[in-house]
């Protein structure tokens, strides 16, 4: 299918990438969701003009009742065309955004899933004790664990981290380039900086001298997404808890506001963007609405 849209489409994922200096997660996104589109309708469009509200619509409704997309899937195809056709108005190629006619899709309001603080150190320990050829398989492990558990980073900023963004004598994190191209700084707790510190003496004693601050034990290079995705089966699997990398995010943040953290500061920790992303954690928090409905004037 190589015609004029891929083409112009290409330029709108470069200057995407190279000038507005999007991420590489979501230009994949946007190549994604132009070429399901346009393999849906199978060669019937070439031309900007043939792009209709009557094709866009097609295309949402029959994979929405087909069961083939949900809401959220939905909802990014959405943003991903009308990001592009808008550039394309922009720049000439179309007189009109036909996306904008299109009612954009609702979500249902889900609280974000995290596990107790309990089950948070179960996973953290087990990381650690769980059988393993190499101290360093071990003290790594528990490590990259503990700092989604103790920060809330992102899976990938987590993996992309380097070991000259970590200070411990200061104890932060520096995020460079975090969701949305926003750098940021996150404490580090006390004891985030014991596993930090037990990490990186066995990382000092193999002599792994990778920039990234998580390495591969075959490899000098940095613990990959499938890497990570193992150890968390492993977790999963022997303690029976279930959790992802998102989850112990979406647990830091919970357990920050019934420890009595203000939102601003877990705004600004998590990388929010607009501070009611951020209040949704305060459904989650059962202990904080526990203490607030002790309040109650009748007891």
């Amino acid at each position: 299918m190589n015609n004029v849209i891929f083409e112009q489409h290409h330029q709108f994922c470069d200057e995407c990438l190279y000038s507005k200096n999007y991420r590489p997660a979501t230009i994949k996104w946007y190549k994604e969701a132009i070429k399901q589109f346009l393999g849906f309708y199978d060669g019937q469009i070439t031309n900007f003009h043939q792009i209709t509200v009557e094709k866009i619509r097609g295309w949402f409704y029959k994979k929405r009742a087909d069961g083939d997309w949900t809401a959220d899937t939905l909802l990014g195809r959405y943003k991903a065309l009308k990001a592009f056709f808008k550039w394309c108005v922009a720049n000439g190629y179309m007189k009109t955004n036909p996306i904008e006619l299109i009612q954009k899709p609702r979500l249902e309001q889900k609280l974000p899933k995290s596990i107790t603080k309990q089950d948070a150190q179960i996973v953290l320990d087990y990381a650690f004790d769980m059988p393993a050829k190499y101290k360093f398989t071990r003290y790594r492990n528990r490590a990259m664990l503990a700092v989604l558990v103790y920060t809330g980073l992102r899976l990938s900023e987590m993996l992309n981290l380097k070991l000259s963004e970590v200070d411990l004598e200061n104890r932060t994190i520096h995020v460079n380039g975090g969701k949305g191209g926003k750098d940021r700084i996150v404490p580090i707790s006390a004891k985030l900086l014991e596993y930090l510190n037990g990490y990186l003496k066995n990382r000092s004693r193999l002599k792994k001298d990778s920039i990234h601050l998580f390495n591969s034990l075959k490899t000098n290079g940095p613990v990959t997404n499938n890497g990570i995705k193992l150890v968390v089966q492993r977790v999963r699997k022997g303690t029976g808890i279930n959790f992802s990398p998102h989850k112990l995010r979406h647990t830091f943040a919970t357990l920050m506001l019934e420890g009595g953290c203000d939102l601003f500061s877990l705004q600004k920790m998590l990388g929010h963007s607009d501070i009611k992303t951020t209040t949704i954690y305060l459904s989650t928090s059962v202990g904080m609405l526990q203490e607030q409905i002790g309040k109650h004037p009748l007891g």
